[in-house]
């Protein structure tokens, strides 16, 4: 069962766990509101998953502090609804969470057993989500990713390959480091898991990192993705990309500045290697604007 089917990473998980030979029950917003018990409740116990993959989460950074009752219901209230549904019904529940419980000060990637410290709500948010899914489901995997991106969805490289058409310069954030992931990618981990989790004997429940390799800059994201696009023949020239520090580019919510995961758990567990971020930037063209 697979809600948030229409998100980044919701649509490659419906694509490939079909591919894979899944039986799959997935929603929308629409067609499951997530934070209402009744209803989840009763879709679980149609349905009976194995396993149930929430890809659903209120994502909007910037609006989540001044909706705060809407990102607590959707990352908190909802995950923790689909975590009873899961233990009732005897199902395995894999969440996907976020970089942003962390505050971003370490030197270093941050591994599972790191202090959190979210630096706004969405961040408080999605840790409070976490430890709902944990409390009603001993047989959880939170994973936590950084930076998606992907073919379906708003993200960085569709906002990057939209401004660099109309633009002959722009800054972009040079102090916040991380791992970008291709949303295909991180929909193959979790399947991964999920055949993993059903497997007799498996005890490795807990917190998992993946995000991609290696880590860089959003600048040098930026100028990657503008370099691989003209080397595609999809953009004339290569705009200047000049680097700015996160206080020329004021938010109301404030970013890690260090988002950079270490994946070293889920490498020894699952044998699930980083997301190769520069080969799914090898064909751009679904990225392009129309």
């Amino acid at each position: 069962m697979v809600t948030g089917c229409s998100g980044q990473v919701g649509r490659y998980l419906v694509q490939q766990a079909a591919i894979g030979g899944w039986t799959i029950a997935s929603f929308d917003r629409e067609q499951l509101d997530i934070t209402d018990f009744v209803l989840v409740e009763q879709a679980v116990k149609k349905f009976k998953p194995d396993v149930i993959i929430n890809a659903a989460a209120y994502t909007a950074v910037d609006k989540a502090e001044s909706e705060v009752s809407h990102s607590y219901a959707a990352n908190c209230d909802g995950p923790a609804n689909l975590a009873n549904a899961a233990r009732v019904n005897g199902a395995v529940i894999i969440h996907i969470s976020t970089d942003y419980v962390f505050s971003g000060d370490k030197a270093g990637p941050y591994a599972e057993g790191d202090l959190v410290c979210p630096l706004g709500v969405y961040g408080a948010s999605k840790l409070a989500g976490e430890m709902a899914v944990s409390e009603n489901c001993a047989r959880h995997i939170i994973l936590r990713t950084a930076w998606v991106f992907g073919e379906y969805g708003n993200n960085f490289v569709k906002t990057m390959l939209r401004i660099g058409s109309q633009r002959c310069h722009l800054g972009v954030v040079a102090d916040q480091f991380g791992g970008p992931t291709y949303a295909g990618d991180a929909a193959a981990a979790l399947l991964i898991m999920a055949r993993y989790t059903l497997e007799s004997g498996f005890e490795q429940w807990g917190i998992y990192h993946f995000s991609g390799a290696p880590y860089v800059s959003w600048h040098d994201f930026a100028s990657t993705i503008f370099d691989k696009a003209v080397a595609q023949g999809l953009m004339a020239n290569v705009p200047r990309v000049d680097s700015i520090i996160s206080a020329d580019y004021p938010t109301p919510a404030r970013r890690p500045a260090n988002s950079c995961l270490d994946c070293s758990r889920i490498l020894s567990v699952f044998g699930i290697t980083p997301s190769d971020w520069g080969a799914a930037l090898s064909n751009l063209g679904p990225y392009m604007p129309a």
